[in-house]
């Protein structure tokens, strides 16, 4: 088997996890765990994870003049992201979280218009309008009364925060990676999050109730752990030294094909007209908005 369709599988196996943790997660909570305990737990066990695979890494020393870079980095990437996105699943359904996530290479393209200087083209005028149109259906319409899900407008609202947060961490890091092993961030970056995560996060992290825990939520706990936040890392790099970040990056558009199949199968979500035709139109506009313009002749 060749290293690029190894770095597929790599990339295509990130995008899966993804995909089964927006049910996997939503199983768990609030039931056993709440979602800022979560994110607790999450953070403090990606840390560990990459402090020890640091050392099978380089040796590197941050520059002084780029913990302020990333200082941001994390507050967007690992807290703003994390905590966003984990509230917002617990008030909202997985289906609306699997479509929602997609709609981050939008908020890459109107970031790097501001801070980048990037050119917005009319494709990609015409693909934010689209998402932006589709995302809002979603939250204004898309609401129905269940148990598991008790504020889906302001859950998939969160959605959106983590699309903004996880987009503005994609322009940030820009440079931090072209400079530094990603190990070499990841370790900094995921004990800076424990640090400014812990106020937020402990008192719910205090409230798990170990002993009495079923079996499986030990489980689940572990894959969102080691598969979502350690193992889909590590899997998009490998993959990234043989394909380009647009190729790597497209993967996301299977999310919400692969989240709405999952959802589905197991019994923890169910298909509405209003969310076919959103994601529809996100896909559609995120479509528009991440084509690449054609070369001037």
């Amino acid at each position: 088997m060749s290293k690029r369709t190894l770095a597929i599988l790599a990339a295509l196996g990130a995008t899966t996890i993804y995909a089964i943790n927006h049910t996997v997660a939503k199983g768990v909570m609030p039931t056993h765990v709440k979602p800022f305990g979560f994110i607790m737990l999450r953070v403090v066990g990606a840390a560990i994870l990459f402090w020890v695979i640091s050392f099978f890494g380089p040796k590197e020393k941050i520059e002084k003049k780029d913990w302020g870079r990333v200082l941001v980095c994390t507050i967007l990437g690992m807290v703003i992201n994390m905590l966003a996105f984990f509230k917002g699943l617990q008030l909202s359904t997985p289906i609306n979280s699997s479509v929602l996530i997609t709609i981050t290479p939008i908020f890459v393209v109107v970031l790097s218009a501001f801070f980048l200087s990037e050119k917005i083209t009319l494709n990609k005028g015409l693909g934010i309008l689209l998402g932006f149109v589709g995302a809002t259906a979603l939250i204004s319409f898309g609401a129905e009364i269940r148990q598991d899900a008790p504020n889906i407008p302001l859950g998939n609202f969160l959605f959106i925060v983590n699309g903004i947060a996880y987009g503005g961490y994609l322009i940030v890091v820009k440079k931090l990676i072209e400079k530094y092993h990603p190990f070499t961030l990841m370790k900094w970056m995921f004990t800076i999050a424990i640090l400014i995560n812990l106020p937020i996060t402990l008192p719910e992290a205090l409230e798990i109730k170990w002993s009495t825990m079923p079996l499986w939520v030990y489980g689940s706990i572990a894959f969102v752990v080691i598969g979502t936040t350690f193992l889909t890392y590590l899997f998009n790099v490998f993959a990234l030294t043989e394909l380009k970040a647009s190729t790597v990056g497209a993967f996301i558009y299977l999310q919400p094909l692969l989240g709405i199949l999952v959802a589905l199968f197991s019994g923890k979500d169910h298909l509405t007209m209003i969310k076919i035709l959103a994601t529809a139109l996100v896909l559609f506009g995120v479509y528009l908005a991440s084509k690449k313009p054609k070369p001037s002749p």
